[in-house]
């Protein structure tokens, strides 16, 4: 069947999709987030063919709410992987779905998040192609997903015009709500003695509300945003943080700060309060990106590209403007080193100058591998 369907006149598989659950303000019917329990790349080609058949897609890129009667019918459609013995993770969200529904035949009572204005509703969204801007919040939401479940590497989607496609949300432990309402529903929690917890007012929230990556570890939930990118073996400190569109290549040491757009690369160690300039936050329009084996001292900067097994010493900003010392005298602007492997940058203490010296090997011990064995 699935074969058939792929093969249907002016169907075109989708770049990527997705299953979950999205919160809808009341007020406006504002999509504040969504989760997805299941979300493929490039992959599940029969699985996308059913939804797509069952929802009357064709082609481009769209959401979908599922209504008890679809849910029905796409369990009919994926009732022959239900019971083959494998595992289907779109099926196994399909069926979690359509459980809620059956153990809560009132409608208004399943939509309903307990306490807050906002309906909860079953949806599947389709991307055509990651290349193009996002065209609505769950679209916006998968490629975040995408990012931080590590099958698209930073800058490997096209996150243009986000920002206005983004609620600003209050994140709270009942769940997300819509800043317009939040005060009445807090003066009512408040009469009823019903604790709610205030985690922030954004248009992104934590990553590990939504999923956790294999092989990291997370001091502080708050320090990492939906969308960031943590390869295996990535350690994030309470200190750190790490943006969307952002992250890690491999095993990584985040004590530091990692930037919108700033791709650290494998067995890299960002110190304590260390900055790296991101496209959002000094950095411009260019890409910044650490190589691996680099070491960015605690309380140091970065508003270059490093290559590989470079050290900036601690307590030294280096920008694209900073003026270098070369070791033959030469001096040139920082920004003409962008990108090159195996460079010390310092400060001499006695003349004030920010040196750059060539270096080999690995920073001191490197990173300790039993410590970022996640």
């Amino acid at each position: 069947m699935a074969a058939r369907l792929r093969a249907r006149e002016g169907y075109v598989e989708p770049a990527a999709f997705g299953i979950g659950i999205a919160n809808i303000a009341d007020v406006d019917g504002s999509v504040l987030d969504t989760w997805f329990g299941a979300y493929s790349l490039n992959e599940n080609f029969g699985s996308a063919a059913i939804l797509a058949d069952v929802l009357g897609h064709v082609d481009g890129s769209a959401t979908y709410e599922l209504d008890e009667d679809l849910l029905r019918e796409l369990m009919h459609r994926f009732a022959p992987m239900v019971d083959d013995g494998q595992t289907h993770p779109n099926v196994g969200v399909l069926a979690a779905l359509a459980g809620i529904s059956h153990a809560t035949p009132d409608h208004a009572q399943r939509n309903q998040v307990p306490l807050l204005p906002v309906q909860r509703k079953a949806v599947v969204t389709f991307i055509a192609d990651l290349a193009e801007p996002p065209v609505g919040a769950s679209d916006v939401y998968l490629r975040l997903h995408l990012l931080s479940g590590c099958k698209v590497q930073p800058h490997g989607a096209n996150l243009d015009g986000i920002f206005g496609l983004l609620s600003n949300v209050v994140w709270t432990s009942l769940g997300p709500c819509d800043v317009a309402s939040f005060d009445q529903v807090r003066s009512r929690l408040m009469a009823s003695a019903q604790p709610c917890t205030v985690f922030g007012v954004d248009k992104f929230p934590r990553l590990v509300d939504y999923l956790i990556p294999a092989g990291v570890r997370i001091a502080d939930a708050d320090r990492v945003r939906l969308g960031a990118h943590l390869a295996e073996g990535t350690t994030v400190m309470h200190e750190g943080f790490v943006n969307f569109n952002a992250g890690t290549l491999g095993p990584a040491m985040v004590e530091g700060r990692i930037s919108a757009g700033v791709v650290v690369g494998a067995n890299s160690d960002i110190g304590g309060s260390a900055s790296i300039m991101g496209v959002l936050s000094g950095g411009g329009k260019e890409v910044i990106s650490i190589g691996e084996e680099c070491l960015l001292g605690a309380n140091a900067g970065i508003g270059i590209s490093l290559g590989d097994r470079c050290v900036v010493e601690a307590g030294l900003y280096v920008t694209a403007g900073t003026v270098v010392q070369l070791p033959d005298g030469t001096r040139v602007k920082a920004s003409q080193l962008s990108g090159s492997n195996d460079l010390l940058f310092r400060r001499n203490s006695v003349s004030g100058a920010v040196e750059v010296l060539p270096r080999s090997g690995a920073w001191a011990e490197g990173l300790n591998a039993a410590l970022h064995a996640n």
